[in-house]
């Protein structure tokens, strides 16, 4: 098959690229790069003709609702615009577990981009995956004050990065499957903790406050929403791994 991956330096990115090229696909990453600037749309129709499948793992590093919106708008837009007219016949799209319940801040960003693929001009599959165990190290480094290290009270259940990848490799392989189980990790965690666990590992230290965000994105930090339900998929490898 032929694989494009729109994302594909990212954190999940670069692990679909990794697994499919392990699988005897030939793999076009989607990227600045390569001639594409999925935001403004222009590079995709030479770079997905006679493409089988799309794998959309494209993340923005933001919290504003705005921000998200116009982004993950944009591309996905852009993605099935360009798929439809150079005949992809698959297109792949990563999400977030509760995106739906609580579309909110970046998560609206995400409900826009399930709409439009879930209604859009070519066949697709929908995998929604909880946080990735790399989201501690990126809270540890983004939010600082000298030694301390602000983190929201936040529940959850995270799952490895390579883990999402090789199940997206393979929901690619088999061909448009409408929206399926959700993917987390096997255990539910305290963000605290992980990032404290992370700090401790790496040997970069700090103090790290749990701090309770207010509004509805805070309350489902907080409340489960953000975690997966029964009928979800359960990776196998643990944050302490």
């Amino acid at each position: 098959m032929r694989i494009a991956v729109a994302g594909g330096t990212g954190t999940v990115g670069r692990h679909v690229v990794d697994v499919a090229g392990e699988h005897g696909h030939e793999v076009r990453v989607l990227s600045r790069s390569s001639g594409v600037d999925l935001v403004a749309g222009t590079g995709l129709d030479a770079l997905l003709d006679g493409v089988d499948a799309v794998v959309d793992v494209v993340s923005v590093m933001t919290q504003s609702e705005q921000a998200s919106v116009r982004f993950f708008g944009s591309v996905a837009a852009n993605l099935l615009a360009a798929g439809a007219r150079v005949g992809v016949g698959h297109h792949v799209a990563l999400s977030i577990v509760g995106s739906d319940r609580a579309p909110v801040g970046y998560y609206a960003g995400k409900a826009v981009q399930e709409e439009l693929v879930t209604t859009g001009p070519v066949p697709w599959t929908l995998l929604r995956a909880t946080q990735f165990h790399e989201f501690a190290a990126q809270l540890h480094g983004r939010l600082r004050f000298g030694s301390l290290h602000p983190v929201p009270v936040m529940r959850s259940q995270p799952v490895a990065a390579r883990e999402v990848a090789g199940r997206l490799v393979a929901l690619a392989e088999t061909g448009p499957g409408g929206r399926v189980p959700d993917l987390a990790g096997p255990e539910v965690l305290r963000m605290a903790d992980m990032v404290r666990d992370y700090a401790r590992a790496s040997g970069r230290g700090g103090l790290v406050l749990p701090v309770p965000l207010q509004g509805r994105l805070g309350r489902a930090f907080r409340d489960g929403t953000l975690l997966a339900g029964p009928g979800a998929d359960r990776g196998v490898q643990t944050f302490a791994r």
